[in-house]
């Protein structure tokens, strides 16, 4: 295996395991932020689109990291050679996606989630 190819493949599988929802640190910290930033821009255009970007962003952002990984992953394994992604590995990485974002729909429904104007709302009146 080249060196090239380790690095590139560990780097893929980084940001991927960094975009994954594979632990809570790297959801709520990277996952969930974009998400919501997606949402806020989306918002800035068209305010009763949030909720509906929020989840739209944070599956994007679930499917992109697990790609990514298994990407990285078959680029070590492989030493480089690209194989194909496979049908199976991508319905998995969407049912595991559509898991995780059934709890940011659930997060969005308490309004735990909103859009960044409605959290300054509450700051003033006390």
């Amino acid at each position: 295996m080249k060196r090239k190819d380790w690095w590139r493949g560990g780097i893929l599988g980084i940001i991927g395991f960094l975009l994954s929802p594979l632990s809570w640190w790297n959801d709520a910290f990277i996952n969930i932020p974009l998400a919501i930033a997606f949402g806020w821009v989306v918002a800035l255009f068209y305010k009763p689109a949030f909720q509906p970007a929020v989840v739209i962003g944070y599956w994007l952002t679930n499917v992109l990291g697990f790609v990514l990984m298994h990407k990285g992953a078959e680029q070590l394994r492989s030493g480089g050679e690209a194989r194909p992604y496979s049908q199976k590995s991508l319905l998995r990485d969407l049912a595991i996606s559509f898991l995780y974002t059934g709890l940011i729909v659930v997060l969005l429904k308490l309004k735990i989630l909103q859009p960044f104007g409605d959290y300054l709302k509450g700051v003033g009146s006390g």
